[in-house]
């Protein structure tokens, strides 16, 4: 994938896992556009690591779906070390 393509991604992502996991979420749109690509690298790997897909290698549904898992999962990860506080 292109790197717009990516930061397409990264920003339906981080912006679609953020709306689902209850709570405040750190930053703006950078953050998101960040959240969304970091997730869509966690969930492709999870995915090959399982053999349920070939990871994020073009844009399609299934690509969103890992991104926004991972996405997910990297903002679990921050608020439970956090301790769910947004640190400035």
């Amino acid at each position: 994938m292109s790197i717009i393509a990516w930061i397409v991604v990264g920003l339906i992502a981080g912006f679609i896992a953020k709306a689902l996991m209850p709570g405040n979420a750190p930053g703006g749109i950078i953050v998101t556009i960040l959240l969304g690509i970091a997730g869509a690298f966690v969930g492709g790997f999870l995915a090959v690591a399982l053999g349920i897909s070939n990871g994020v290698d073009n844009f399609d549904l299934g690509t969103i779906v890992l991104a926004v898992v991972g996405a997910m999962l990297i903002l679990f990860v921050y608020r439970s070390v956090s301790g769910g506080r947004l640190r400035a």
